[in-house]
């Protein structure tokens, strides 16, 4: 991410705790076995950004109806989302609890102890234009907009913490960190739209939560079928790993570079027959997600020099909500997905047609989907959390994850229209490294409608090599 324009100064208010507006359960909530997966016990934390009222196209009766639905806070966005997450929280009431791992088990459970949401406002001596609205802001500046609140292994932590940032200019930040445990992306984003709906002024949710964990529960399995997902050994290494002098960049494809490197890779598998089809010249189309997910793991592969005689894998997040029988219910805001897995050799990642990697992703996708697929994930999942190992960043792992369909943008009014902005605070998943975020674009580029914002983390010495390969897809596949 690029260097801020100027310093910022954000006042931060002391934290208030906001507890549900009814009475709720008092209840010891246990969780799946992906919810339990170590690599997620991290506190994923978001921004959104919005404008100021008076920079948007706003009625008279548009303000009249925001006025009505809050007419003593004038307008004020803290007073506004406070009341909102108050009302929010009788339906998710365990995001209002403490987390912890069980003494006896060690599996994580919620506590559901109404306590509260640690909920703190600031306000910051800067304008959003200042600050590009934070398309490309350096991660530093970036964490001055959320905050953490330690706990402990007794009393637990607080699986939801919300930063207010007002701004000089009217427009406001909403940074939301929120336990990875508790929800994944597609969870957090219906949690959010459903804030949002009662700070718009609605009595009730849409779409009302369901917990449900014990449907993703997987069975312990014999040792020998888990040692495959914990020996490492025949994986690829790189000479930049391991290293603390990592750099996080944000990258901007264009929709009509991303479309001419699809139509490129159909074409190309016609022409190598790499589409698995009985006849030469058989034709595979793939999605904008199979497409570039290629071309960035093999671009990772080159800026980490790994080694060609070593294994590389491509780890999608997989949603399961729908592949399950039945599927899982409406409302389910738990961990919901699969790791749907790409292995090659280096050399064969580095020297394969570019269509016969991203049709490797096809298939593992379509594998994924499989109920069978899903089960065995889940029973590899129960027995490897037993063993408490989390993931360590050694650059033969891509972990992708697809922020593009979860609806971040759209039905996330609070009154001052959707959001132009998401992003988020790097995590410490992965090492950081191995984990890589599809984004859709900043709203306030009309260029890049339709393109992707691809976020990854590199040793500074591997980026400068990563950022050719990107420059290389804008001009090889430019209209």
């Amino acid at each position: 991410m690029a260097a801020c324009i100027e310093p910022v100064n954000v006042h931060r208010k002391e934290i208030v705790f906001v507890k549900p507006s009814q009475l709720t359960p008092s209840d010891i909530l246990s969780f799946s076995s992906v919810d339990n997966d170590p690599n997620l016990e991290i506190l994923c934390q978001t921004i959104y950004v919005y404008r100021a009222n008076e920079d948007l196209p706003i009625t008279k009766a548009d303000y009249g109806s925001l006025k009505s639905h809050n007419p003593s806070n004038k307008l004020d966005p803290a007073c506004v989302i406070q009341e909102a997450l108050s009302k929010v929280l009788v339906y998710y009431y365990p995001l209002a609890g403490k987390l912890k791992r069980n003494k006896g088990d060690g599996k994580l459970e919620i506590n559901c102890t109404g306590e509260g949401v640690p909920f703190l406002v600031a306000t910051a001596d800067c304008t959003l234009q200042s600050l590009r609205y934070f398309d490309g802001n350096d991660v530093e500046t970036a964490k001055l907009f959320v905050f953490e609140v330690l706990g402990d292994e007794n009393a637990g932590t607080h699986p939801l913490l919300i930063q207010v940032t007002k701004f000089a200019c009217g427009g406001f930040t909403i940074g939301m960190g929120l336990s990875h445990s508790v929800c994944d992306g597609f969870g957090a984003a219906q949690f959010f739209r459903a804030m949002a709906e009662y700070a718009s002024g609605k009595v009730e949710c849409t779409v009302k939560p369901v917990w449900a964990r014990e449907r993703l529960v997987g069975r312990v399995i014999v040792d020998e079928l888990i040692q495959p997902f914990i020996n490492k050994d025949s994986f690829a290494t790189s000479p930049f790993l391991p290293t603390t002098d990592l750099v996080h960049e944000c990258f901007n494809l264009s929709s009509d570079t991303i479309r001419t490197l699809k139509l490129r890779l159909i074409e190309e598998s016609g022409d190598s027959g790499s589409g698995g089809g009985d006849c030469e010249g058989h034709k595979e189309n793939f999605t904008v997600l199979e497409a570039l997910s290629a071309y960035i793991w093999r671009a990772r592969f080159k800026a980490l020099e790994l080694n060609l005689d070593g294994k590389t894998t491509l780890a999608l997040a997989f949603g399961i909500r729908s592949h399950l029988q039945p599927p899982l219910p409406n409302g389910y805001y738990g961990n919901a997905f699969v790791s749907s897995n790409a292995v090659l050799m280096g050399k064969d990642l580095l020297e394969s047609p570019l269509s016969r990697v991203a049709m490797l992703i096809k298939e593992g996708k379509k594998n994924a989907s499989k109920t069978e697929y899903i089960h065995s994930w889940l029973d590899i999942l129960e027995s490897t959390n037993l063993h408490r190992k989390t993931i360590e960043a050694n650059g033969a792992f891509t972990v992708l994850t697809d922020w593009r369909q979860l609806g971040l943008f759209e039905q996330v009014d609070f009154g001052w229209n959707d959001a132009v902005n998401v992003i988020p605070i790097p995590w410490k998943m992965f090492g950081y490294v191995d984990l890589c975020i599809f984004l859709p674009p900043c709203k306030l580029n009309p260029s890049l409608k339709g393109g992707v914002r691809v976020l990854v983390c590199l040793p500074r010495t591997a980026m400068s090599k990563f950022k050719e390969e990107m420059d290389a897809i804008n001009l090889e596949f430019e209209v």
